[in-house]
């Protein structure tokens, strides 16, 4: 069984009664499980702002698919950083439009690298890197 810490902190009540708002309006069945979240969220952020150890990025990015030579652009670019890529999602939104989520997996610098070559590729509409963790070092 684990050991729990418990702690005391001092915190205005105005935010106390905001954050539980928010907390319930998420879910969370205790005030401990969402305070959990917002430490394992920030030491995650320090695993991206301090480039120690591999990461998990997830890339959406969403595009016309009739744009040319944008879709074989975007191939050609995951096939160049095969090694980091693990998957890619392919959806079809509307008759134009397509919603590709790559996952990609590495160093920090890698990944962040590879995120920001999709996004600025010329024709993509909209992307967005979501950074996570491979959860090895978290508790």
């Amino acid at each position: 069984m684990r050991h729990i810490a418990r702690f005391g902190v001092s915190i205005p009540q105005e935010l106390v009664e905001a954050f539980d708002a928010r907390i319930q309006r998420r879910g969370y069945r205790t005030r401990s499980e969402a305070i959990r979240d917002v430490m394992r969220e920030y030491l995650v952020s320090e695993t991206w702002t301090s480039a120690r150890g591999e990461v998990v990025g997830i890339v959406t990015i969403v595009y016309d698919h009739e744009r040319r030579q944008l879709t074989h652009v975007l191939t050609e670019l995951q096939h160049s950083f095969q090694g980091a890529v693990v998957c890619t999602t392919h959806v079809h939104l509307d008759k134009h439009n397509c919603l590709e989520v790559i996952v990609l997996r590495g160093k920090v610098d890698h990944v962040q690298t590879i995120a920001d070559r999709l996004i600025s590729t010329k024709g993509v509409k909209h992307g967005k890197l979501v950074c996570t963790t491979t959860g090895a070092n978290l508790v």
